[in-house]
């Protein structure tokens, strides 16, 4: 009687355990693929498309939950060749625009299947404190909060349902045998829950659903610790990127002249700016200076009605950086958008018309206020780093000369580290 007793109790904890850890792994996976997901889609296909509006492509929440999987998968990897096999849905879905839909033969079923579970769940709303310094804090998932209440509770209830259960069993197997139960003397709910946290086994199982929550939260929370996703502080001139790089055209690198030939992509000097609004001045429909442009006046001591400078009304512009790496962390930005632009154009899917800073920083050009669009961790590097194709660079000199050093040490010769770029400034010189 005492073993199926014990046995039964075994297995309801074994049975709890198990569920409780198979619901946080998957939910927390389930986490994962939409942040992943969201990766994709701002990397891949934000320069298209958009979640709630149509663009140059239609608006994917509403596609995604109207077509089958079975569809949007072999569409998004390669949307042409399911329309050259007759697919009638393809065809149907090219007519929406004249442009051709990229094609990503490079993703998995996983990551698509990510891309879709972003563009169901849609964009969380931005939340951004008044000031400079606010960082944008989604905070837990009510999905992931509830889901670990629900799986207590549940537990809670088979644990009583099985209680009840063995009591049952013990009593019918005590009556077949001819021993008289007696009935349990009804006590008060104060006696009961002090019986209750005496109990060893109630201890133990409130102290593990504890653990387990606080586990869940904890981990949550330091996958995000310093992952700024979306960070988008208040500038001290509103100035837009949408405006100028969408609307005007305006290349990049007539701004940001580093990102092609040095470690940072500088942030340009209020002169390059009265390049175009000395004359440039928006004024309001009662003649007055745009407000944002005369802080680039003021800022510079400059009077539009005489066009002279005063120096001694100069002071800077205190702009807030928005993409903001480790100190311990090296990059080159001249390395990535000069010498990587083909490999990297290819890993992101960007069309030739794309500035290879697209790859990183997102579709600038729709950016009414720049917000850090990627991730920027050390895993999203490496899977760039791991993906990117640098085959077609075989002749660039850096590769010549590792395989070149290659070849002295099978011949047994002597290999210095100035021969692999030992002595470039940026192997020490930060």
């Amino acid at each position: 009687m005492r073993n199926i007793s014990f046995g039964l109790k075994k297995f309801r904890k074994a049975t709890f355990v198990l569920a409780a850890l198979s619901f946080l792994i998957v939910n927390v996976s389930k986490a994962q693929d939409v942040v992943e997901g969201r990766t994709l889609f701002k990397s891949k296909c934000a320069s298209c498309h958009a979640l709630d509006h149509d663009g140059t492509g239609p608006a994917l929440t509403p596609k995604v939950n109207e077509l089958e999987e079975s569809f949007l998968i072999p569409w998004i990897r390669n949307n042409v060749e399911l329309r050259a096999s007759g697919n009638k849905q393809a065809i149907e879905a090219a007519k929406f625009s004249p442009s051709e839909m990229t094609a990503f033969p490079n993703l998995t079923d996983d990551q698509i299947k990510n891309i879709i579970a972003y563009a169901k769940a849609g964009e969380p709303k931005k939340e951004v404190a008044a000031g400079a310094g606010a960082v944008k804090d989604e905070g837990v998932s009510g999905l992931s909060i509830a889901g670990v209440i629900a799986i207590i509770v549940l537990s809670i209830v088979v644990l009583v349902v099985l209680g009840r259960a063995v009591k049952m069993l013990e009593r019918l197997i005590l009556e077949k045998q001819g021993i008289e139960v007696v009935e349990d003397e009804n006590v008060s709910l104060a006696t009961g829950l002090k019986g209750l946290f005496k109990n060893k086994k109630f201890v133990f199982f409130s102290v593990l659903c504890l653990v387990i929550v606080l586990g869940s939260f904890g981990w949550m929370g330091m996958w995000e610790t310093g992952v700024h996703t979306g960070y988008q502080p208040t500038q001290p001139i509103k100035f837009s990127h949408e405006l100028h790089a969408g609307i005007n055209q305006i290349d990049c690198q007539y701004c940001h002249t580093g990102a092609f030939k040095s470690k940072n992509s500088t942030i340009p000097s209020l002169n390059v700016c009265m390049n175009c609004h000395k004359n440039v001045q928006a004024r309001t429909d009662d003649g007055l200076i745009s407000p944002e442009i005369q802080k680039i006046y003021n800022a510079l001591g400059y009077n539009p009605d005489t066009q002279t400078y005063d120096k001694t009304k100069e002071k800077p512009i205190e702009w807030v950086r928005v993409h903001n790496l480790p100190d311990f962390a090296y990059f080159n930005h001249s390395q990535h958008v000069v010498v990587g632009e083909e490999a990297i154009r290819k890993e992101a899917g960007l069309k030739p018309t794309d500035p290879v800073c697209f790859a990183c920083h997102g579709p600038v050009n729709t950016m009414e206020e720049v917000y850090q669009y990627s991730p920027l961790t050390m895993k999203w590097c490496i899977n760039c780093h791991k993906d990117a194709d640098i085959s077609g660079k075989k002749n660039d000199a850096f590769y010549a000369n590792v395989i070149a050093a290659h070849e002295k040490i099978k011949k047994g010769e002597k290999i210095t580290p100035a021969l692999l770029g030992g002595l470039e400034c940026g192997k020490c010189h930060y």
